[in-house]
Order: C-alpha cells, then sequence, then structure tokens
C-alpha cells in the first residue's frame, strides 16, 4: 500500500527537546584559548543477527521502538527527526526515493544529511527506498534489482555507518500479483547487495503490500536467511487490516519464532482503510518477545488518519500519536536508546566549565559555552551548556555575537532572538534553574556554515 502525499509542507514550529546529544557526538571544547573538535571514539563493526534477536555494534540486544518520517516527500520538515527523537523514539524509518516513481530522487547529499542528523538525535536510522511499492501489481513501481541499484549509488554515504544504519532494501515489493515471485527476488536483491559490499543488516519486506496474508515470507524466510552470507537479514512485516485479530498477530510472531529468525513489524497502525488494527496485541506481544516495531507514520498522510501529529506539529499529537508514544507499551514506556550512543546524559552531574586560560572557574554569575554537535558542511547543531558559579541560577541570559556569516536558523528550549550577528537567548523556566557550581546543557540550535563557537556572556535573571 502506498501512503504518502505531496501536499505542501507547513511552516516550522519550534520544536522542545527533552536531552541534548550525548559526549559521543563530536564535541567543541575550550583548550588553553583554541577550540578543537573531538571526534567520539568511532565504534567497531555494525548490526548482526543473532536467531531472532537484532544485536547492536556493542554486543547488546536492540529492540526498535520508532516512527517513520517521509522524508522524500516532505523535504522541508527536518526537524521531524529531530522532534520523533524528542518524543522517546530510539528509531526512526526515514522514506526515500529512487526516481523511478513521480516524488524524485533522495540524493548521495541529502541521504549523509540524514544520516548525520539521526546520529546527532541518537536514533537509529532505518534507511528505506518506496519506489518499490507494490511492484507487479502498481504501474511504474520499481523492481528489487532497480531498488539495489539505487543503493549501490549511496555506498560511499552508507560505507562504515553500519553501527547506526539498516538499509530496508525495498518497500513492500511486491504487491498480491504473484506474490511468489517475491523469494527469488529477494534473495538476488540481499546478494547483490553483498556483492556491492553492504555489510549492513539488510531489512527485507515482506510481500501482499508488505501483510504478507498469503504467508510466502512466512513459508520462504528460511531459505532468503541462508542466502545471505553474512547471516545479517532481519525481516519485516507491515500489520493492518489483514491483522486486526490479536490472534493473527500471535500466529505470524509464532512461526518466526519457532523458526528462529528475527522479525520486526516495519509498519502498522491503529486502524486502516476502515478496518481496525489489533495496535495493543502488536505492542504488548512485542514487548514480552523481545520484537521492534515502527509505526506509520509521523505526519504527513493523505489519509490524516494515520498521523500520528498533524502537520508535523509535536503539539498536535492525535489519538493514534497518543497510542504509539504514550500508551502502557507505547514508545515512552519500552523503548531504550542504542549503546553505541551511551547514556542519556544527567544535565545535573556534569562538572563546571573551566576557564580555557587558567583551567579554573571564570567569575560572575555564570559562564556558558557552545559545543558543536554536529557539522554537516553546510550547517551544523550546536548545544549550549550553563554554569552557575557560586550561586545557583534561577534564570539565565546569554548573549553572543557571530564571527563572519553564521547565524542561527532554528532553536530549541530557549527564547532566542537575533539582531544581525548578535543573538540574545534566555531560559524557558523549566531549564532556568543550575545548581551551584554545577553545569546543564540548556538549549540546542541549528547554524548557518560555518560552524562557530564564539564567547558567551552569561548573566542571571
Amino acid at each position: 500500500m502506498e501512503h504518502g502525499t505531496t501536499d505542501a509542507a507547513p511552516a516550522r514550529r519550534r520544536r522542545r527537546r527533552s536531552w541534548l546529544a550525548a559526549a559521543a557526538a563530536v564535541l567543541a571544547i575550550a583548550v588553553t584559548g583554541m577550540w578543537q573538535l573531538v571526534p567520539a571514539s568511532a565504534q567497531q563493526g555494525g548490526f548482526s543477527i543473532d536467531g531472532t534477536q537484532l544485536i547492536d555494534a556493542n554486543g547488546n540486544p536492540f529492540i526498535m521502538r520508532g516512527s517513520t518520517h517521509p522524508d522524500v516527500w516532505y523535504q522541508g520538515e527536518f526537524d521531524s527527526l529531530g522532534e520523533i527523537s524528542d518524543l522517546g523514539a530510539n528509531t526512526v524509518r526515514v522514506v526515500l526515493g529512487s526516481g523511478h516513481r513521480n516524488w524524485g530522487v533522495s540524493s548521495a547529499a541529502r541521504v549523509q544529511q540524514i544520516v548525520d542528523e539521526c546520529k546527532a538525535q541518537r536514533l537509529i536510522c532505518v534507511l528505506e527506498v518506496h519506489d518499490t511499492t507494490g511492484y507487479g501489481e502498481e504501474a511504474g513501481a520499481a523492481s528489487l534489482d532497480q531498488a539495489v541499484t539505487f543503493w549501490q549509488g549511496l555506498y560511499s554515504v552508507l560505507e562504515g555507518e553500519e553501527a547506526y544504519v539498516l538499509i530496508n532494501i525495498g518497500n513492500e515489493p511486491i504487491g498480491n500479483t504473484d506474490p511468489g515471485q517475491w523469494t527469488q527476488a529477494t534473495v538476488n536483491a540481499v546478494d547483490r547487495m553483498r556483492d556491492i559490499g553492504f555489510e549492513h543488516t539488510l531489512v527485507v519486506d515482506a510481500p501482499n503490500w508488505g501483510q504478507d496474508w498469503t504467508n510466502t515470507m512466512r513459508a520462504n524466510a528460511p531459505t532468503v536467511a541462508a542466502a545471505d552470507p553474512l547471516g545479517n537479514t532481519l525481516f519485516s512485516v507491515h500489520m493492518y487490516q489483514v491483522y486486526s485479530s490479536p490472534q493473527a498477530v500471535i500466529d505470524y510472531f509464532d512461526a518466526f519464532a519457532a523458526m528462529d529468525l528475527p522479525l520486526i513489524v516495519g509498519e502498522y497502525a491503529d486502524t486502516h482503510q476502515g478496518s481496525t488494527v489489533a495496535w495493543e496485541t502488536i505492542q504488548s506481544e512485542a514487548q514480552a518477545r523481545g520484537i521492534g516495531w515502527i509505526a506509520w507514520s509521523y505526519s504527513g498522510n493523505s489519509d490524516p488518519i494515520l498521523d500520528q501529529v498533524l502537520g508535523f506539529d509535536p503539539s498536535r499529537m492525535t489519538t493514534y500519536g497518543e497510542r504509539v508514544f504514550e500508551s502502557q507499551y507505547g514508545i515512552q514506556n519500552t523503548a531504550e536508546r542504542a549503546t553505541v550512543y551511551g547514556e542519556d546524559p544527567d544535565p545535573t552531574t556534569t562538572s563546571p566549565t573551566e576557564d580555557p586560560s587558567t583551567g579554573g572557574p571564570t567569575e560572575g554569575d555564570c559562564t556558558a559555552v557552545i559545543g558543536v554537535v554536529n557539522d554537516w558542511g553546510s550547517g551544523w547543531q550546536g548545544k549550549v551548556t550553563v554554569t552557575a558559579a557560586d550561586a545557583a541560577l534561577d534564570g539565565w541570559r546569554l548573549t553572543w555575537t557571530w564571527a563572519g556569516s553564521t547565524r542561527i536558523t532554528s532553536s530549541w528550549n530557549a527564547t532566542v532572538t537575533s539582531s544581525g550577528a548578535g543573538v540574545t537567548a534566555t531560559d524557558v523556566g523549566w531549564n532556568g534553574t543550575v545548581a551551584a557550581g554545577q553545569s546543564r546543557e540548556v538549549f540546542g540550535f541549528i547554524g548557518s556554515a560555518p560552524a562557530a563557537a564564539p564567547t558567551v556572556t552569561c548573566e542571571a535573571i
């Protein structure tokens, strides 16, 4: 089934942040008066499969809890990646285009930007090409072989990202016409991806528009798994109206457990095309069995019943969105970050910022520094850390002046005003308190190139 729409994207709303990027990202720090970029330690290897479990690059089980962002249709909604992370997801599935359909091509530069942003937001990124949807039944749909050619063009971007990126070769790659062709087409696609050199975990969608009501993937999954020389293929079923009864969900999960093969629910909703979906069973059984799921989709659907938030605005969450993010077995109650990103930083326990010239604390009510979380050339993500002096802060005001052409293009968790190169930022209430002698990461922003770390003046208010 096809879920996309080409409606114009609405204006961007400011998004909230519940945390800032972890120390595993690239940080800007002050050392003897000079700002330097300090890279995090590189992860070794990537995701792998052990029986029914997806294993991260540190050797720990990883259970996806995520949403989907339709990037190819809504490239102006790039902040959705951060919003999805803010809502607690550990995974985002990103819709790309190969150019076979009328929605265009996701360029290598765009995919690089997506991967960088996923890492900055501490999300595991599942990239999927959507043009294959309903092949054999949908006019103009791309074959899996054509999808692999698209991935081949992205090899230089994705090589080395195996710890952070999974490749969903083709969305719903076979319709209801001759679903039996799925097995050989999928074997060939996996084989060709490995010949190209991809070592990522490969995600393969079921036929029948992803729902596998003919049980083609279920019956032939061992054949596909055995065809992968790296043994690193993850199976994905899409659960819509075919799975309206709890027993249908349980039976499908049981079948993969019996085969000791890994399965995720790559898409699901609570209702679809007028039918209810057993979403509570999908969530509860997935939690009990350690099965990952990614709900379709964050926003922008031609049928808004499938939107988790309306108009890409996280403050306009739908009932369906509440079920995805806030229910008993929803994202906020079950998602855990991939261990390749470390633990969520505790802003109340970080050490005070030191004066770069003396090595000791700076004088005054407070001090502040700007760090570079991620730099993708045409822009960058910054974070701001405030340190209180001898007395606790109940509020803060920061001012600085950019050197050259750097400007803030968007921000979160602060009231920011700019006049030319001059910037003033104040707290938004809940993040105004900083304990005496302690540091707190207080807000973040996206800046225009080049990345910069100016001197910041901090005062208590």
